[in-house]
């Protein structure tokens, strides 16, 4: 198994490289600075130096030859202005998607947020972001039978120890979850076809990472 991982560098893409490495599989991570390398390296992870936001979709698609999933785990960032939700939250997506289809890599996962909404009203750059996620989910699914994707909507992110226990549904109302849950719940999701179609929200909880991933799958 070969994942790609867009925005190798955030702090949910680490972790989660960590998990699938630790279980034998093969990583990469696309990052736009080059002095990330160590990084991933040390996490187990491939670099692949791209610029995202620069990037055509056929530079990406050469990267993702090979691979068996591509998950999007970029971010402008929270210091970064509305335009830059605009190119990276959704372009970003956008564009790894349609770079996944052209090379026939089936699996695609996004990290999304809670409460993304393409019609979502507001003029503050968190609106911003919420539309950008919002549509870059929309489009994915527009694609249809192209690609076996799933749409992971997190709670608010912390960085306090994950407990391995979470709350995965189509709608769990709003709470935090760790990053180290959401890595956890990625590797899992991407180990089972009944998740395919599914837009779920993660928030911490007290069903093992394993049994909820399960259950969404209907397993």
């Amino acid at each position: 198994m070969r994942t790609v991982i867009a925005g190798g560098h955030g702090r949910i893409a680490l972790r989660l490289s960590r998990l699938l490495a630790a279980r034998g599989e093969e990583v990469a991570g696309i990052i736009r600075n080059p002095d990330h390398g160590d990084d991933l390296r040390e996490a187990g992870a491939e670099p692949l130096v791209l610029d995202l936001e620069s990037a055509g979709v056929e530079e990406l698609t050469e990267l993702l030859r090979g691979a068996d999933a591509a998950v999007f785990a970029a971010g402008a960032g929270p210091g970064s202005g509305a335009a830059r939700k605009e190119t990276v939250d959704k372009g970003a997506a956008v564009l790894l998607a349609d770079a996944a289809v052209r090379a026939g890599v089936r699996r695609y996962l996004v990290v999304s947020s809670m409460a993304a909404d393409p019609d979502h009203q507001g003029d503050e750059v968190f609106d911003a972001y919420l539309r950008a996620k919002g549509e870059a989910d929309a489009y994915v699914r527009s694609l249809g039978d192209s690609l076996d994707w799933t749409i992971l909507r997190p709670g608010m992110l912390t960085d306090d120890a994950g407990t391995g226990q979470v709350l995965l549904r189509a709608s769990t109302g709003r709470g935090p979850v760790p990053r180290d849950d959401v890595a956890a719940v990625i590797a899992e999701l991407l180990d089972y076809p009944g998740t395919v179609g599914l837009t779920l929200e993660l928030i911490g909880g007290s069903t093992p990472v394993t049994d909820a991933v399960k259950m969404v799958a209907g397993e």
